[in-house]
Order: C-alpha cells, then structure tokens, then sequence
C-alpha cells in the first residue's frame, strides 16, 4: 500500500525543557536564561526583550526577580539617557547561565535513550 505525500508519517521532535524551581519565588527556566544569554550579547535589557518578542517591563521584571533571588544580582544596568544606558550580565549572572546550560546539556545526554523510547511510542503525525 503506498501513502500520498499528505499521508505520510512526520516524526515528532521531542525535547526536553529544564525548569528549576526553587524554595523562593524564583522559578529559572528557559525564557530566563535565554534573557540572560541575549542580554549577555546584545548589553541591553530592552533589545533582548525586543529579540525575544517580549515587553520591555516583563523583561525587566523578570531581571528583577533574579537578581533579588540570588546573593549577588545577575544584571547590572545603567539607566539611558544621554550618556546612554545598558545592562550587563554579572559574574554570578555568567555563572547561573552557565551552570543552567549544563544541567541542559547533561540532561539530553543523559536522558536520550529514555526520550527515543517515548518518542517511539508516540502516535505518528500526519504530515498535511
């Protein structure tokens, strides 16, 4: 039996998605270190939020929310104006991120073979 090309079975792509939750309000996921991560490479809050699709005041309530969580703030930021602003990701900041980005990396590794099995007992998607 042969399948037309909007019958055909598409393999799923799983991944996993790493949410740290802590004792204190801080929930670390990947929105959080992605913001970390752009605010790293672009050195602005608001051009990270404006890559990411986000507000502005969400991008700075969420650098809020982590620097209060940890013992030392993960951003520094300057206020704009004529000599300009900026934000910076802090040696704690780097840490975190990196730290974060570990635990990811260790996580695919480690879970791969259990993810092929899932994926394995997946019900096929139809390729439309």
């Amino acid at each position: 039996m042969t399948q037309t090309a909007n019958q055909t079975a598409a393999p799923h792509r799983l991944r996993i998605k790493l949410r740290l939750e802590y004792d204190s309000p801080l929930i670390l996921g990947p929105g959080k270190a992605e913001l970390l991560s752009r605010i790293g490479r672009l050195g602005s809050i608001s051009a990270a939020a404006r890559e990411m699709g986000m507000s502005y005041k969400r991008a700075w309530t969420l650098v809020e929310e982590m620097n209060a969580a940890f013992a030392d703030p993960v951003i520094d930021s300057a206020r704009g104006g004529a000599g300009g602003g900026g934000a910076t990701v802090t040696a704690t900041g780097q840490q975190v991120l990196a730290h974060y980005r570990a635990l990811e990396t260790l996580l695919r590794e480690a879970g791969h073979d259990d993810l092929q099995a899932l994926n394995a007992l997946l019900r096929p998607e139809r390729a439309d």
